[in-house]
């Protein structure tokens, strides 16, 4: 059956959205593959195609011979008005496939606010939302990413998750459903295999039971194939890992328009809010030689005239300045610039600087997280406000007047005191800038600060710990504010505190908020990361009828001994050092960079895993 695309494409505001046909985009003839792989990518094209791990995976599929992998975008408003009204299903970009149709369907988890979304690409795809009502001719509906280390809000909907790097264990999975599919295999045999895989965890193979005060009191396997723990998947060989320097070219501008080189997965800093730093443990980086490999071929391939150095914490990559130059040498003819978007205040180097200026200048951003020293020690953050004056004084003195930075409220012990020093550190900022000989300096200084709300994450130190509610997130913000009202070049960015309480919800729920998703999906959310689309009134009414409480989730402190829903996933950290970390972060104490000396995070049990440990 095919469907009239072209007279929806002039109904809708951006149809460069949904037409496919990029430059580099892979069109393999569906019908001929053995199996067939809907990457599935829950908000909007813009947004996915900024995604370096869509990219990576999608190019990973589409290099097996037996395989062909296509990408399918979450539809806006105006569009999914225009399928549902015309019975038309969501579609992949490549062939314009429905949804329904492919052997195996993955979404990325990016962000909790996006759940709603996974739910509304599947009805929308003609696949049943619920893994229950699959049938033997229904796709496997697969799911990785951050969000992936907590599964349990989306158990009902997921048949199996992929946790950990991707790279390798994408393939994997892949081979055994291939292989499922020649053979004849009944799904629930295909989701067995899948269990015994390293990094995948199938939850219909567990049973969870709660304590009469609500809290978790057990969750474990129901079937011999599943293991009691899932060990994450980790790459090891990441000099040699697969890099997309052909990616496809969105007709669209996207979020982010550029080249995203990874020089460096990990982070070795233990921030202690930080889930990614946890995650994505240990540092794993690319050298010198082949990032400029592989930065000429993907210019070469895109057209694209920048270069974004990809990690957690680009300055700390070890030979951050040697790779800055000879890129910039590289590629001075074709006028590329480099970016570095994650710089740390203490690891501003000159001539890395200097390095990434030569082409094109944009605004620097920095996170020192907490306006006071006793808070970023709290955090473990490591920078000091000396630290953020002589960078930038350094950068102020080289021709940039534009910074951003970034910081939290509502973590854990802060004060109001801690509140109002983030005012007065964007004051420091600018007395940086006018300290500058006013020759030397560019006019027009500009400090942008963003507060976003302090979310408690699984997997870190303060996975224990309660977000404030939104009455008191709205006082600490309007403080902020206030002192920020006589600040001329400074201006205070915050973030809605209802999207922040629902998020904080699903980071650090447990099986029931699968009742809570599937309501609120009901009664109409989705796009929720989107402030214009999120309706908290909807969310509200989905817990009051689920019979469950927006406070017990979000708002309330854990006891250390407590069993968390996601305890029964290994991401490698022990659970030991990260009650240890928190105990630190309470009594205001930090703990060394793991490349200063290893810190027993539990990875040194993974034996050739962590150059630290060994």
């Amino acid at each position: 059956m095919t469907y009239d695309f072209d007279a929806l494409l002039g109904r809708v505001e951006k149809p460069g959205r949904y037409t496919g046909g990029e430059m580099n985009a892979e069109v393999k003839p569906i019908a001929q593959a053995d199996i067939s792989f809907a990457f599935c990518f829950p908000d909007t094209y813009e947004v996915a195609m900024s995604h370096l791990g869509m990219k990576i995976l999608y190019g990973i599929l589409n290099s097996l011979p037996y395989a062909v992998c296509e990408r399918v975008c979450m539809p806006w408003v105006d569009m999914l008005s225009e399928l549902r009204k015309n019975h038309i299903p969501l579609c992949s970009l490549e062939s314009h496939t429905p949804l329904s149709r492919f052997d195996i369907i993955g979404f990325t988890l990016q962000y909790e606010m996006s759940y709603t979304n996974v739910l509304e690409m599947m009805d929308l795809g003609g696949v049943p939302v619920l893994s229950a009502e699959r049938g033997e001719d229904d796709p496997i509906v697969l799911a990785g990413g951050p969000c992936a280390f907590n599964p349990e809000p989306l158990h009902l909907f997921i048949d199996a998750f992929l946790i950990g790097d991707g790279e390798d264990s994408i393939v994997e999975v892949t081979d055994v459903l291939n292989a499922c599919k020649k053979e004849g295999v009944p799904r629930a045999e295909r989701l067995r295999r899948l269990a015994a895989l390293r990094g995948v965890y199938v939850p219909g193979l567990y049973h969870d039971e709660y304590n009469a005060d609500g809290t978790l009191k057990s969750l474990e396997p129901v079937d011999p194939c599943a293991p009691p723990r899932v060990l994450r998947s980790i790459l090891t060989d990441f000099e040699n890992a697969y890099v997309p320097t052909s990616p496809p070219v969105p007709y669209l501008q996207p979020v982010f328009d550029r080249i995203m080189l990874e020089i460096m997965r990990g982070c070795t800093r233990g921030c202690r809010f930080c889930q990614a730093g946890m995650l994505y443990r240990p540092v794993r980086e690319r050298s010198v030689d082949k990032l400029v490999e592989l930065a000429r071929e993907s210019v070469r391939n895109t057209g694209y005239e920048e270069i974004s150095l990809s990690s957690l914490s680009s300055s700390d990559y070890s030979c951050i300045s040697e790779l800055a130059g000879r890129l910039t040498d590289a590629l001075k003819d074709q006028r590329v610039s480099l970016s570095l978007p994650s710089l740390r205040v203490d690891k501003f180097v000159q001539d890395t600087l200097t390095h990434t200026q030569k082409v094109k200048k944009s605004s620097l951003t920095f996170a020192p997280e907490a306006g006071t020293q006793r808070l970023r020690d709290v955090i473990n953050k490591n920078v000091t406000e000396a630290d953020l004056v002589n960078t930038l004084t350094n950068a102020f003195s080289n021709g940039w007047n534009a910074v951003k930075l970034y910081f939290m409220t509502g973590l854990p012990t802060e004060t109001d005191e801690d509140l109002i020093g983030i005012a007065e550190l964007a004051k420091t900022a600018a007395g940086a800038y006018y300290s500058v000989p006013r020759e030397k300096r560019v006019k027009g200084l500009r400090i942008t600060c963003s507060a976003a709300v302090f979310v408690p994450k699984p997997f870190t130190p303060f996975q224990w710990c309660r977000q404030d509610d939104p009455d008191t997130v709205r006082r600490k913000q309007r403080l902020v504010r206030e002192h920020f009202m006589p600040l001329k070049s400074a201006h205070f960015n915050y973030h809605d505190s209802g999207v922040s309480q629902i998020e904080a919800c699903f980071a650090l729920g447990d099986r029931r908020l699968a009742r809570v998703l599937h309501r609120a999906w009901q009664l109409g959310c989705r796009l929720d990361g989107w402030t214009d689309q999120f309706r908290y009134d909807l969310w509200a009414r989905a817990f009051e009828e689920c019979g469950l409480d927006i406070a017990f989730y979000a708002h309330r402190e854990r006891a250390l001994d407590e069993l968390l829903p996601w305890d029964h996933i290994d991401a490698g950290i022990d659970k030991a050092f990260l009650k240890r970390e928190y105990e630190r972060a309470m009594r205001a104490q930090t703990t060394r960079d793991c490349r200063e000396g290893c810190n027993g995070c539990g990875l040194q049990k993974l034996k050739g895993v962590c150059r630290a440990c060994e």
